[in-house]
């Protein structure tokens, strides 16, 4: 198997607080075991989710173009980086989550901020790089950081 990668963020249309976030975790963790992908997932108090998703090409593909993507409670989904990889950056976590501030994401995607808001212009990035900025922000992590176990 192929190993693929995807990274993306996008804005939330409806607030995502606690219930709505566990609910999140619950389907997603779920879905990734069945469908073997690991993963990350940020959110901002401000509404910005940023995603990692790991696996078969296949697995990944479906999953962000048939589900996320369609998933009418966010918008303005921008992937940063999609292809091959030589190895899981997350490989014990279906889906590790933590809340993020907005700030944390502009400095993993170097984001520079435009004239209107909601919208960011990233500065590029190798994957690579992206995933150890995620790696090291998540170094207190030693199980998948979640609600209930925040980091």
């Amino acid at each position: 198997m192929d190993l693929y990668q995807l990274v993306y963020q996008s804005l939330s249309l409806v607030p995502f607080e606690e219930p709505e976030l566990l609910a999140l975790l619950q389907w997603s963790r779920a879905y990734n075991r069945r469908h073997h992908i690991t993963g990350l997932l940020l959110y901002t108090p401000d509404g910005r989710f940023l995603q990692v998703l790991e696996g078969s090409r296949e697995a990944v593909r479906n999953l962000y173009y048939h589900r996320i993507v369609r998933d009418t409670r966010h918008y303005n989904q921008q992937v940063f980086s999609e292809g091959l990889c030589e190895q899981r950056t997350f490989r014990t976590w279906s889906m590790g989550f933590r809340v993020a501030q907005a700030q944390d994401l502009r400095t993993f995607l170097g984001y520079v901020p435009p004239d209107v808001p909601g919208l960011l212009v990233p500065r590029p990035h190798t994957r690579p790089e992206l995933m150890a900025l995620l790696r090291d922000f998540l170094t207190q992590c030693e199980t998948e950081p979640s609600l209930e176990h925040p980091c």
